[in-house]
């Protein structure tokens, strides 16, 4: 097996190859580290690939497993890996080796993962575009002066340019979706609480973050939530259970769906005509699927949307004192960025009524939203609002941009996003179309709390329709 082949294979179809012996883990990982060799320099997506990756390769693996000897990156956020550093793009965290296994971690493993290595990730997970005084800058394989989108910006990138099939992805705002639109990947985002954070961080950001992957194929997805999703002790809350396998949702038969979309603005900026007619495509194709469609979404004040993510990723920067003394290091620019520190600092001057509000306007949202669902199966939405942008426009290395403006730049891009943090609810990005400069264009799907089940048969049910696959960036492990 040559990296032109290796990179034809989704996950699940690397595993099966395993299973039958016609290739060996150790030979994927070494396929992996060619291609970490062949596009890394070019795109940065990759801090590390383990030491002993091939000896990781060569321990016994479950053949059984889903993903059974396939290659994977880590997050450098989120998920922790015993032994591993987690430095979570930051100078802060540099050197900061966790002592244990997350339980996502845990799951990883149980389903056949070879964990080889860390993707790029902005500092604490910050920013919508992957740049950081540690890391360097993380370029999109569609176009090098572009951004990679973030947080899970390595990630995403990795996917894209054929060195992982799927990687760990986490989304606190988009940080899943955002960059799966930039690079034309899958970027799935749970119901809280489908996945665990634990042991350490329950809950994480006041509910707005959960962990999950991007893929290649919709099926990975399905076969991934199949693998990780579940309660562990200690978790606040349990939400109800798919009925079935998702995977199985995949071929099950499904009944005609109401659908919602819009390409209306829901911050102060104009969408892209393309990502405009993109959605408006989308539409169309599931009406020609059958299902009932109409031009409708949820009615709110969506400045008090954007301000509540301000607010709560503040708070949940602020927190990072206790790690800073941990480290023997404070926080200052020494060791934190000029945006970050803007965050944290407004973050601190936060009233505790100003606090209060934040989570009683989440709970007016998630009223709303809730309520809407009831009406619909599906709202369609652009991913993002305008193509992706040139590196360094909304980075936290910049210290002319105090707090507002630096999240209204990002707005900007992702302003269809933030609302699925705050409810809770499960959405996903496709890539589905491409621009005139042929960069990629998503488009997503959010449902009802829980639902991931129609999000997996009409992602399953678009890949059919308006394929991917054959699509590969100018850098990739192939080219």
């Amino acid at each position: 097996m040559n990296l032109s082949e290796y990179s034809q294979y989704d996950g699940l179809g690397l595993a099966e190859l395993v299973r039958n012996g016609e290739v060996t883990p150790r030979k994927l990982t070494e396929l992996v580290i060619q291609g970490v060799e062949k596009v890394n320099p070019q795109i940065n997506s990759v801090i590390e690939i383990y030491d002993d990756a091939l000896d990781i390769a060569d321990r016994t693996i479950n053949h059984q497993a889903s993903f059974a000897g396939v290659p994977f990156l880590r997050k450098d956020l989120g998920a922790t890996e015993a032994g591993r550093l987690q430095e979570l793009g930051s100078r802060l965290f540099k050197g900061y080796v966790p002592d244990h296994d997350s339980f996502l971690m845990m799951r990883f493993k149980d389903a056949g993962f070879i964990t080889l290595g860390r993707s790029t990730v902005p500092e604490l997970g910050i920013s919508g575009q992957t740049e950081t005084i540690l890391q360097g800058i993380t370029r999109n394989p569609w176009d090098l002066d572009r951004m990679a989108g973030g947080s899970s910006g390595g990630a995403a990138a990795s996917v894209a340019a054929g060195i992982v099939p799927v990687a760990h992805a986490s989304d606190g705002g988009g940080s899943i979706r955002i960059p799966a639109s930039c690079c034309g990947v899958v970027g799935l985002n749970p119901s809280r609480g489908r996945i665990s954070a634990g042991p350490n961080r329950q809950d994480p950001m006041f509910g707005l973050a959960r962990e999950f992957v991007v893929s290649r194929s919709v099926r990975d997805s399905a076969a991934m939530l199949d693998a990780v999703h579940g309660a562990e002790v200690g978790d606040p809350f349990i939400i109800v259970k798919p009925e079935r396998p998702y995977m199985e949702e995949l071929k099950a038969p499904y009944g005609k769906l109401r659908i919602a979309y819009t390409t209306e603005p829901w911050a102060p900026y104009p969408l892209d005509p393309e990502i405009v007619k993109a959605v408006e495509k989308v539409a169309s194709v599931c009406e020609e699927m059958g299902h009932d469609v109409e031009e409708a979404s949820p009615k709110l004040d969506f400045e008090k949307v954007n301000t509540v993510v301000m607010n709560v990723f503040g708070l949940a920067d602020a927190a990072i004192a206790k790690f800073a003394e941990a480290m023997g290091r404070e926080i200052s620019s020494d060791y934190l960025e000029p945006g970050t520190l803007k965050m944290i600092e407004r973050a601190n001057n936060l009233a505790l009524a100003e606090v209060m509000e934040s989570f009683e306007v989440m709970r007016q949202i998630r009223l709303i939203v809730g309520r809407f669902f009831q009406n619909f199966d599906l709202l369609l939405t652009p991913s993002l609002s305008i193509l992706p942008q040139p590196h360094g426009l909304f980075s936290t290395k910049r210290d002319d941009l105090e707090p507002h403006e630096f999240w209204e730049n990002d707005f900007r891009i992702f302003q269809h996003m933030a609302l699925f943090n705050v409810t809770g609810t499960p959405s996903i990005s496709l890539p589905l179309c491409q621009s005139e400069s042929r960069l990629p264009i998503g488009v997503q799907f959010a449902a009802g709390f829980g639902d991931e089940v129609t999000l997996i048969r009409i992602a399953g049910a678009f890949e059919t329709a308006m394929p991917w696959a054959e699509r590969k960036p100018p850098i990739h492990v192939s080219q």
